[in-house]
């Protein structure tokens, strides 16, 4: 294992589209010699602050760990349009193959709606992925994902797809609607401190943030139908797949047969004493089952 005083720290912005009209913040921690590399996507309402907890664990194991904010989150841009996950994988692949310069195949993990960008990048490249975790979030294009959108706990889904009335009913009160999603997924209370809500607070209260989280959930329909457009012409994903999550989550249970609708060889890996917030519940557990899952998959 390196030491953490060996691993370097880089935070960045970086063009991702051929216009340069977007660019996107990151953070990518180095060992001295990598031997593979890992992206992280968070969820919502979240930014690659989400990943603080397991960033140097991962790096110290030999990874090569990029956590980017994805387009309209955190530090990123903040467009109009753009948000259907086909584009927002060109910006991931652009920000790791073009400004960081990797070559090899990536390991990809993707959390909450990270995921469902996780899952669009593996499609659309994926002679580039070694293997992939979807955790925490129904994938479009499942027969999952169509029953959770249509159930009432999942009104969110149906809210944030209305942009103008989500926005106008949560300016000024940012913290107090975030901090509902925290108090009501969270397993283990200490997970997420009083100053991490205000780091996602702040992050929410940028002009145009809400929105943009907005914008990224009322794609998801048409990356349901970009999806199985996909899956059906190209069929599933041949890649290892971690189907994973919190033992005590609302979603446990679903995630195995969820992801064999998309991939071929599924691992199911519930994490114990854990609800949604996964790497922040739950980092030194969940940074040894990535290592083990991704280990095997590399062999």
């Amino acid at each position: 294992m390196t030491a953490a005083r060996d691993l370097d720290v880089h935070h960045g912005r970086a063009w991702v589209d051929p216009d340069e009209k977007v660019r996107i913040g990151y953070t990518v921690v180095t060992p001295p010699e990598p031997t593979k590399t890992v992206v992280l996507l968070h969820g919502a309402p979240q930014t690659r602050y989400e990943w603080r907890k397991v960033m140097m664990p991962l790096a110290a194991a030999g990874y090569r760990v990029i956590m980017p904010d994805y387009r309209g989150a955190g530090a990123s841009d903040k467009p109009r349009d753009g948000y259907d996950k086909w584009t927002m994988a060109g910006d991931i692949h652009s920000l790791v193959r073009e400004t960081l310069s990797v070559a090899e195949p990536i390991s990809l993990v993707g959390h909450d709606l990270g995921s469902t960008l996780a899952l669009s990048f593996a499609l659309r490249y994926r002679e580039e992925v070694v293997s992939a975790t979807f955790m925490e979030a129904p994938l479009p294009g499942t027969a999952y994902y169509e029953w959770r959108v249509a159930q009432k706990s999942g009104w969110q889904f149906s809210f944030h797809a209305n942009p103008d009335i989500a926005v106008y009913l949560t300016h000024g009160r940012e913290r107090w609607y975030i901090n509902r999603f925290f108090d009501e997924l969270t397993y283990q209370p200490d997970a997420i401190s009083n100053d991490d809500l205000d780091v996602y607070a702040r992050a929410f209260e940028a002009p145009g943030a809400i929105r943009a989280m907005c914008e990224v959930y009322r794609e998801l329909d048409r990356d349901a139908d970009d999806n199985r457009a996909v899956l059906q012409q190209h069929g599933k994903l041949s890649i290892p797949v971690l189907a994973s999550g919190g033992g005590s989550g609302p979603l446990a249970g679903h995630f195995r047969a969820m992801c064999e609708e998309v991939a071929e060889s599924v691992t199911e890996h519930l994490v114990p004493d854990c609800g949604h917030w996964v790497a922040e519940e739950q980092p030194a557990y969940f940074t040894r089952m990535l290592c083990e899952f991704d280990t095997a998959a590399r062999t």
